[in-house]
């Protein structure tokens, strides 16, 4: 039975993130047919920030109205609008409409809101539905959303992305010779198409549904066992009275050693001193900024103008480096603000690579090699790389330091994904500073 809920709960963990990041990693096939060209994913951004707005209902609702909510009616919800989405993407993910002159994917970025909002949703519900479980549940979850960013990744590679075929529009004979005065791209299909692979996520997501259904129905003494029964009867001999409120919200020590000791933290007492905490907050807005907003907003300039395999490549692989940092900080944990900063201002200079490449677009240097699409993926792969794993250090620092050190970070998490978004938008679809090319007409001095 222990088995079997392990894998339940990486199942539910699976779908936390997998709707979304599989969008991501299919951006390559969507770009080239939708109106918004290489602009798509700066939408993108600025949608998943505008979808917080669901995490911030339920916060506040817990705040205002404590044990009004209950999780699993929810995440039932929450689940169900994911399915439907994914599903409706399958078949309208090319439907477009008429918005203030200009055509617009109307049912895919309605639909990418949809799954945006589920998928932000789930952080301030998935994790509270697990407290009901053994804290080693909790790990095969992570372990799940861990492989939200993986298996959409791997699959990506597998489906490949069409060859471009440049056909003559247009032409003109100038004695008895034909002149090609205009080339307009042709997409081959990859090896299934685009409804293929939204069709995976759905099902992806209807396992998870089917996962979670099942761990909701399962009795809480088989999901807990023998320690949650121990746990039980102590939160019971204490006068609780609720289950609900599962074995991970018993408090470890008094609440007002709890409060002495966090205040004293936090005032430069403990472990780090105020400039000490300033700086890990301010690592920590700049790298959620550069990886959540700002970085994916520019992807598309930054690697079509090598072409769309690049951008395929860099797009899979980067979302791969991901879980694989989570991974290999699980083995090698690091707490030192040094090796913090020194591996920040390196992801922050492979990001400083790929901004300048796509300032630089449709023209950036070494465009016609091998070796400039190279560099393009490995810059994508060592900036989400390097930076995840900054991330996790300061995960591990400020979980050591307490629930409201986490609470902060989770607000700084957001501030810096909301400060990224909000500057790239217009920079991107206002101000125009970055530019589109077309894969048949470089225009570029060799």
């Amino acid at each position: 039975m222990a088995l079997i809920i392990h894998l339940l709960s990486c199942l539910l963990g699976l779908g936390s993130w997998v709707a979304i990041n599989g969008v991501w990693v299919e951006l390559p096939l969507l770009v080239p047919y939708a109106p918004e060209g290489w602009e798509l994913p700066s939408y993108l951004t600025l949608l998943i920030q505008f979808a917080n707005i669901g995490p911030l209902v339920v916060t506040l609702i817990h705040k205002f109205r404590p044990g009004y909510l209950r999780e699993a009616p929810i995440i039932f919800v929450l689940l169900g609008v994911g399915v439907l989405a994914c599903l409706l993407l399958a078949f309208l993910w090319q439907k477009t409409s008429l918005v203030g002159g200009t055509y617009r994917s109307t049912a895919l970025l309605v639909l990418i809101f949809c799954l945006s909002l589920v998928d932000c949703t789930s952080s301030v519900t998935f994790l509270p539905f697990m407290t009901r479980l053994r804290p080693d549940y909790l790990t095969s979850y992570f372990i799940g959303e861990g492989l939200s960013g993986l298996m959409p990744a791997l699959l990506a590679l597998v489906q490949g992305v069409g060859m471009v075929i440049c056909m003559p529009v247009n032409n003109t004979e100038i004695n008895g010779t034909q002149l090609n005065r205009n080339l307009t791209a042709l997409y081959q299909s990859a090896r299934f198409p685009v409804w293929g692979f939204f069709l995976f996520l759905t099902g992806m997501m209807a396992t998870c549904m089917i996962a979670f259904t099942i761990l909701n129905m399962t009795p809480i003494d088989q999901c807990q066992g023998d320690h949650g029964e121990t746990m039980g009867r102590r939160q019971i001999d204490q006068g609780s009275g609720s289950w609900g409120r599962g074995v991970e919200q018993r408090p470890m020590m008094g609440h007002d050693e709890f409060v002495v000791k966090t205040a004293r933290r936090w005032k430069g007492l403990g472990r780090y001193s105020w400039g000490q905490v300033l700086f890990i907050f301010l690592v920590l807005t700049w790298v959620n900024g550069l990886t959540n907003a700002v970085l994916p907003a520019v992807q598309t300039y930054s690697c079509m103008p090598y072409g769309t395999q690049i951008y395929h490549l860099a797009a899979a692989l980067a979302a791969m480096a991901n879980p694989l940092a989570c991974g290999i900080a699980m083995f090698l944990p690091n707490r030192s603000l040094i090796t913090m900063g020194i591996l920040t201002a390196t992801g922050s200079a492979c990001a400083g690579y790929i901004m300048s490449m796509a300032v630089l677009s449709p023209c950036p240097p070494l465009l016609q090699t091998n070796i400039g699409g190279t560099l393009m993926v490995l810059g994508w792969v060592l900036f989400v790389g390097i930076l995840s794993y900054v991330k996790v250090i300061i995960g591990i620092i400020l979980r050591d330091e307490g629930h409201s050190a986490l609470v902060w970070c989770g607000a700084v998490v957001q501030l810096g994904s909301m400060l990224g978004a909000l500057t790239m938008f217009p920079l991107v679809n206002v101000y125009n500073v970055f530019h589109s090319g077309n894969p048949c007409h470089h225009n570029c001095p060799s």
